[in-house]
């Protein structure tokens, strides 16, 4: 369960995937302030099936804790479906996030052109959160000692990932 603006969102953690999910229903309710927010997600999915758009036809549906206690299908969307979706909704409580993903975006495609502001933005994040000068500095270099690093089972060898948060 998340909170937005003292809002419940349900959500639920899909092992296999490996990715949070989002109950559709409670953040068209945040983002619109329906009274109906089952009848408006009803609708607008059904405009956007019109249109073609394919977020909806990839939506997923998990059994999630309804207002009356018992476990209900509830329609769920990844973040990237989220983000989809939350363009598609015509709500001032929605443009703020229109204009965070527009900016987001706008800096990623930046950063593909230019690969130095990426490391930079990544250096300036750790900074924030109070690690050392020098520690963006090792953890790069052991990101890419680690990718480069292979194991052999089997009688195959493999490259694998290591992933840790230090």
């Amino acid at each position: 369960m998340q909170l937005f603006n003292d809002r419940q969102i349900r959500t639920a953690w899909d092992d296999k995937e490996e990715k949070w999910y989002f109950s559709i229903v409670d953040v068209v309710a945040v983002l619109t302030d329906s009274a109906n927010p089952q009848t408006y997600w009803r609708v607008l999915k059904k405009r956007l099936v019109d249109e073609g758009d394919e977020t909806v036809t990839k939506c997923n549906a998990f059994k999630m804790r309804a207002a009356d206690g018992k476990m209900r299908l509830t329609d769920v969307a990844d973040q990237v479906q989220l983000f989809r979706l939350i363009q598609s909704i015509p709500s001032p409580k929605a443009e703020p996030f229109k204009v965070w993903m527009a900016q987001v975006a706008s800096e990623r495609v930046d950063e593909i052109q230019d690969p130095e502001k990426a490391i930079d933005r990544g250096i300036e994040y750790y900074r924030r959160k109070g690690y050392s000068e020098t520690w963006p500095h090792i953890a790069a270099e052991w990101v890419v000692s680690c990718e480069l690093c292979h194991f052999f089972y089997g009688g195959k060898i493999y490259r694998r990932k290591f992933s840790t948060r230090f």
